[in-house]
């Protein structure tokens, strides 16, 4: 019997009337697990509606008890992560140990929110004109939607929510339809932990629900990663409705290797960075660019890494890699390397037709490595979100750094040198939002913020940190003057700082 995945509106389940479901597959089999309800118009009301109601009340809580909410939240989340773990490699695939990662880097962006006294600590100037104060206050912007994608479907979610709700908003997520489950087990957690019933709310479904939020009235804000394609339309259509906006799109990741590296931990990064979640990350390297005269020893480094990985169920302690999230996405995947094949590109290790044993319907699709790739390649050109490493050959560090700077993304890049004035030209002057150095995933902590720049963000606020709390308030400045009981008496004159 297939299992029902519900909505949570108004702190409970809620079975949509919209009458249209999607399948939710377990990928390592190719199985359909569950189905999951996909809202209409009338349930994307329901929730605004109880997001809308809710407010008052959870924008009236105290700083001391909306963070208490939240420490309690963290404690379950990190009870439980386990559990958690397991639902995402469930209906993601990814092999458990990185499932475990991504629960760990949500709990570091739940305690972050967790600091949100401190952070919505207005300024303050006593006696700005005589006998005048003048300071602001952080105010919340009232009913605000997420819309996450299928890859990290706790994290990016966590990115947003407890910031949101920190500062005093209350939330409607539409989470991916491929990998839903995670969602709903947040929304339980939330709901253990305190948050009243409304606050937050999880709509499951596809376009017709994310238009639902971009154009009600009552969403204030959206918060959206995904595609670039998509991501530019969320930030049209939001920006077209008057709300407040970011929108995190696709991205193409170079890591640059300078002929001074160290080749080994170079290409143990590029495997790494390459390959991990089966390349289903906005942050996964899928270029490496081969400063010369290195090419050829780090694309062998690199091959017999590959050679070694274990793909598998994500179950398995024993797999390092698993499936592609759907049987669409692998044909996608799989008709890039045809085309990179096509297109003349050398390919080293071919990652089509792997069997896993005992798992013949699962979404598979080996590591696969391209070598001597021109930028006017498709495999170059697009992101592909699957387990493809291309390596692309460059005659010298400019070179290098021209050809990051030329590519319409600008999410994430590195640099493998050991050379300090290199790393230090190259973060200085690589159009890229986020750098790591002789670090092949830069992402930031969760007290800085995580964005790129180009086509990989619409809309000028990165997610989480610093920058994330500034995206869910909205400034206000009081001028205030309590006169004493001796009147000035009226003067028409414009008012001046005396």
């Amino acid at each position: 019997m297939t299992d029902r995945i519900s909505h949570w509106i108004d702190g409970k389940p809620f079975t949509g009337a919209a009458g249209r479901t999607g399948d939710v597959y377990d990928p390592a089999t190719g199985e359909v697990r569950a189905k999951v309800d996909f809202a209409g118009p009338a349930e994307v009301d329901l929730a605004v509606a109880a997001a809308a109601a809710a407010l008052p009340g959870w924008r009236g809580t105290s700083l001391a008890g909306r963070t208490r909410v939240l420490f309690a939240f963290r404690e379950l989340l990190a009870a439980r992560k386990h559990d958690l773990a397991k639902i995402i490699t469930s209906e993601h695939g990814k092999v458990e140990s990185d499932a475990a990662g991504e629960v760990a880097r949500a709990i570091e962006n739940v305690e972050y929110a967790c600091g949100a006294a401190q952070l919505l600590k207005g300024g303050f100037t006593e006696n700005a004109s005589t006998g005048v104060d003048v300071y602001s206050i952080a105010q919340p912007l009232g009913v605000v939607g997420v819309i996450s994608p299928f890859n990290f479907p706790a994290m990016v979610p966590l990115w947003f929510v407890p910031n949101a709700l920190a500062c005093g908003n209350t939330v409607v997520l539409k989470p991916s339809e491929k990998d839903p489950s995670a969602a709903l087990f947040i929304a339980e957690l939330l709901a253990e932990a305190g948050l009243p019933a409304g606050a937050f709310n999880v709509l499951h479904g596809d376009k017709a629900a994310v238009d639902g939020l971009l154009e009600h009235h009552d969403v204030k804000a959206i918060s959206f990663v995904g595609s670039t394609p998509i991501a530019r339309y969320v930030y049209e259509t939001g920006t077209s409705h008057g709300k407040r906006v970011q929108a995190l799109g696709g991205a193409k990741n170079h890591m640059v290797v300078l002929p001074d590296a160290d080749l080994d931990l170079a290409a143990d990064a590029a495997v790494s960075a390459g390959f991990g979640s089966a390349g289903e990350r906005c942050m996964a390297v899928s270029v490496v660019v081969a400063v010369d005269p290195i090419g050829d020893e780090l694309v062998a480094k690199i091959t017999e890494r590959m050679e070694r990985l274990r793909v598998g169920d994500g179950r398995d302690p024993e797999s390092e890699m698993g499936p592609l999230v759907t049987k669409a996405h692998h044909g996608r995947v799989s008709s890039y390397v045809d085309a990179g094949v096509g297109e003349g590109a050398e390919l080293v290790v071919d990652g089509r037709g792997i069997e896993v044993d005992g798992a013949e319907g699962g979404f598979w699709l080996g590591p696969t490595l391209f070598d001597r790739v021109r930028p006017e390649m498709s495999v170059y050109t697009d992101e592909i979100f699957g387990p493809v490493l291309s390596v692309a050959r460059a005659a010298s560090f400019d070179d290098a750094l021209n050809l990051v700077n030329a590519n319409p993304y600008g999410n994430g890049t590195a640099v493998f040198t050991g050379d300090g004035g290199a790393a230090r030209r190259f973060q200085n002057e690589v159009e890229v939002g986020m750098v790591g150095v002789n670090v092949p995933i830069p992402v930031p902590v969760g007290y800085y913020s995580f964005g790129g720049w180009k086509d990989s963000l619409f809309g000028d606020t990165h997610a989480y940190g610093p920058e994330g709390f500034h995206f869910f308030t909205r400034t206000k400045v009081v001028t205030s003057r309590w006169p004493d009981t001796s009147h000035a008496g009226v003067n028409l004159g414009f008012p001046k700082n005396t």
